[in-house]
């Protein structure tokens, strides 16, 4: 179908990175200096984050996931000198191995000071890095439409970017705790979906008449349609430990947006499922990454979840072209052949029996394939 305009599904990516002490490989307060010395070069793209140890960037708007890769890429270089310049290390994980968060500062701002006297100890506890995807849209109308029929693939994508097996020295047994540590947080998780963009800001509004947020910033949901944007945005992913895998996830979510779109202009749409549904297949992908079962609603039965991505993979495949994203798609393969950075965090760990030794190879990896 050649009607289909690629170009509307523009990029932008945002990753939180972990700071360290090269000595003791324990999270460390930057103390802002990388966001000061960041804003020299990158200016706006670096940002603080509500724990010191975590610094948050964010891409340009990208027309595609090549122009996305080189962003990425100048954004983790940049961060990665300006931190060894400061005697520190940087790393990409959803979680620190080992690090307790009672003993990280918290970054002095007004609205990160609100969230800590709103949420106590839930707040302080939420040491945790992630990935946004933000992809463009023609309209909020649409951006809502894509948003109820996407929520399905959230659980497969995000088994694909698990890589948080360690909390505070203990392995945890799930492939990614990090949505454990979140899911204290109110607003959060599989968004129900909503009949129309109306419906949705109406929702927003009275969430803000009656007192339980200031702002739409405070809807923390897996997937949201962006309060003043066009764009639907992907929150539920770990940061995942490379570049190229980022940039997979993000090819992957733009893929489908796009499939549900070009579904949409020939009159058939995605079939939507029940939260409660879908939140019985990211429980697994937290739990057993691409490691496990998911549940086929459609077929009503356990699938094997590497099939299931496979399937997922055939499903956008006649839009990947047009997105120009087949290269970064394709390392998908390479995802489910050498395992998420859950699985090799946990392989390293089996090696060794060193949780330093953990830390270390996440952070020689941060780097890798830039």
């Amino acid at each position: 179908m050649g009607n289909t305009n690629y170009k509307q599904f523009t990029l932008g990516i945002e990753e939180e990175y972990m700071t360290m002490d090269p000595e003791t490989r324990e999270l460390k307060s930057h103390q802002q200096q990388i966001v000061t010395e960041g804003q020299k070069t990158i200016r706006n793209k670096v940002k603080a984050e509500m724990h010191q140890a975590v610094v948050e960037v964010s891409t340009d708007i990208c027309r595609d996931v090549e122009e996305a890769f080189r962003d990425v890429s100048h954004l983790r270089t940049t961060i990665a000198d300006i931190a060894g310049g400061l005697n520190l290390i940087v790393g990409a994980s959803g979680t620190h191995p080992f690090s307790h968060w009672e003993r990280q500062l918290i970054t002095d701002h007004v609205r990160y000071s609100a969230i800590i006297n709103e949420l106590q100890e839930a707040a302080r506890s939420n040491l945790i890095f992630g990935l946004h995807v933000h992809v463009g849209m023609e309209s909020r109308e649409m951006a809502n439409h894509i948003a109820n029929s996407t929520r399905y693939f959230l659980p497969h994508i995000y088994a694909l970017s698990a890589n948080s097996p360690f909390w505070e020295g203990r392995s945890t047994g799930y492939k990614s705790y990090r949505s454990k540590v979140f899911d204290k947080f109110p607003r959060t998780g599989i968004p129900e979906t909503f009949e129309s963009i109306e419906a949705y800001d109406n929702f927003i509004k009275l969430l803000v008449k009656t007192n339980c947020i200031d702002d739409a910033k405070k809807i923390w949901w897996d997937l949201r349609v962006h309060p003043f944007f066009n764009t639907v945005e992907f929150r539920i992913c770990d940061v995942p430990m490379t570049v190229e895998e980022t940039i997979a996830v993000a090819a992957l979510f733009q893929a489908i947006c796009a499939k549900i779109y070009k579904l949409h202009s020939q009159n058939l749409n995605f079939i939507q499922y029940s939260r409660a549904l879908i939140n019985e297949n990211k429980w697994r992908a937290s739990r057993y990454g691409i490691d496990g079962q998911m549940v086929d609603f459609g077929k009503e039965k356990e699938v094997n979840t590497r099939a299931l991505i496979a399937e997922l993979l055939d499903f956008v495949d006649d839009v990947v072209s047009g997105l120009g994203s087949r290269g970064a798609i394709d390392h998908v393969g390479n995802m489910l052949e050498n395992g998420t950075g859950a699985d090799r965090q946990l392989r390293v760990f089996e090696e060794t029996k060193s949780l330093t030794a953990v830390v270390d190879y996440i952070h020689a990896q941060f780097l890798n394939g830039v």
